[in-house]
């Protein structure tokens, strides 16, 4: 089987199983759809590897070969499914958080949220259309995994976003660097997380009185809607399949963004270099992008680098640069920082929620509305979503966000416990000292 494997182009790696039929043993070969399709074989598979390559297809219950217009219409086919519609093999059932389908759905008011309890996973999957195949082999979807696996690493090695920062700039002294620790999850949360750093530690706000005139003058050294679509078209257009992270570097003059492949081709250098519209024919993630601009993160159909722009042009600073090579396998954008903010120190401080340490326990820089959702749950251990947005008077998409940031790093301060029915939100040990340091 080793050998046959290997004289398929690309590497492909069947399923194989014993199984008991009838008192006797059965090989099992299980071929699903692959990836990488098409794949070509040799014309004569015992005959070495001086035997042509050719493409092959079923036709009634014949196997002939792939030519002309039917060799076309298979690659289109393949071309035509992007990577996140694939299903794959790897993935189970067990891999999906039940959890984050729920919170997605309420959080786009999905109708499917009422008969939640009922359905199974799988039913739920193959409702949000996320299975492909027979019913006998039915496959996840790769989207799944992005969005509600908690950890896609799994699947998808290396997702996950690296924020670096140079204090004096990485030409000028790349030995004074700051890593923050990695950013991992969801794609949806790997952007919020990544957001919620950048805002906190590095976006700054600079207001000039102006002489006779009651208006002020407010500006940022980086608007952060451009930092945001960025931020998106990185994690959204990344090839998932590449073993890299997506990159944020902070320096004083500039914030840089690098993620792997590169643009489209279909996508003109010329149009890259005037970094003004990138539309592509062609979506690598298309399906995730839905979900995005669902989830208000993304908008979709070509406007992110517009935006960035535009934002850039109303704060008054510098059109941002975008970088690639000619085999399109990174794609870097460069926002530079507005200026007069150059000289300003960069903050070091991880995920910008925490303000130091004190004797070693942790000073938390809550906000009001988490610090609402902590009292009560303080208050009211095991209490469900639905009641704690009842009493605080939010909406339950509010409320999902608050109850994201509190439960995960660097706060971990609640967490569900118990059944999905009966159990609620508490305290960690981290919250519950966390709310005696308050008294």
């Amino acid at each position: 089987m080793i050998g046959y494997n290997n004289k398929i182009e690309p590497f492909y790696l069947p399923r194989i199983d014993v199984q008991e039929v009838d008192e006797k043993y059965v090989l099992l070969i299980w071929v699903p759809a692959g990836v990488n399709r098409p794949y070509n074989v040799r014309e004569r598979v015992t005959a070495g590897n001086q035997s042509p390559c050719r493409w092959y297809v079923r036709s009634g219950t014949n196997t002939i070969e792939a030519k002309g217009e039917v060799l076309d219409e298979l690659r289109e086919m393949a071309n035509r499914t992007p990577f996140d519609e694939r299903g794959n093999e790897n993935i189970e059932l067990t891999d999906i958080s039940r959890a984050l389908v729920l919170d997605y759905l309420q959080t786009v008011n999905s109708r499917l949220v009422a008969g939640f309890e009922q359905l199974s996973l799988s039913e739920l999957l193959s409702q949000m259309d996320l299975l492909v195949g027979p019913i006998e082999r039915q496959l996840v979807k790769n989207v799944a995994a992005m969005m509600f696996c908690k950890n896609p690493a799994k699947f998808f090695p290396t997702t996950q976003v690296d924020i670096v920062i140079f204090p004096e700039g990485c030409v000028r002294n790349p030995n004074n660097m700051i890593e923050v620790p990695k950013i991992v999850g969801p794609v949806p949360d790997m952007i919020k997380q990544a957001l919620d750093y950048i805002r906190t530690n590095v976006i700054k706000k600079r207001i000039i009185k102006q002489k006779d005139k009651a208006e002020s003058i407010t500006f940022f050294n980086y608007p952060y809607q451009a930092i945001e679509e960025a931020v998106v078209n990185a994690l959204y257009h990344r090839d998932y399949q590449e073993r890299e992270p997506v990159e944020i570097t902070i320096e004083p003059d500039k914030i840089s963004i690098l993620s792997y492949a590169g643009p489209d081709r279909s996508i003109s250098i010329d149009a890259i270099q005037k970094a003004e519209r990138l539309k592509s024919r062609r979506y690598r993630n298309r399906r995730l992008g839905d979900y995005l601009k669902e989830l208000k993160l993304s908008e979709g159909r070509g406007t992110g680098i517009p935006t960035i722009q535009d934002e850039l042009r109303r704060n008054g600073s510098g059109t941002a640069v975008i970088e690639t090579n000619e085999e399109r396998s990174y794609f870097l954008i460069e926002i530079p920082c507005r200026e007069g903010f150059e000289d300003e120190p960069l903050n070091g401080t991880i995920n910008g929620t925490i303000n130091g340490t004190i004797n070693g326990t942790i000073n938390y820089d809550i906000k009001e509305r988490e610090s609402d959702v902590l009292a009560v749950i303080a208050n009211s251990p095991n209490i469900k979503k639905g009641e704690l947005a009842e009493r605080l008077n939010v909406a339950i998409r509010t409320l999902s966000r608050s109850i994201q940031i509190l439960s995960s790093e660097p706060y971990s301060l609640i967490e569900y416990h118990g059944a999905k029915k009966t159990g609620g939100y508490v305290l960690t040990e981290r919250g519950e000292a966390y709310i005696k340091s308050l008294k």
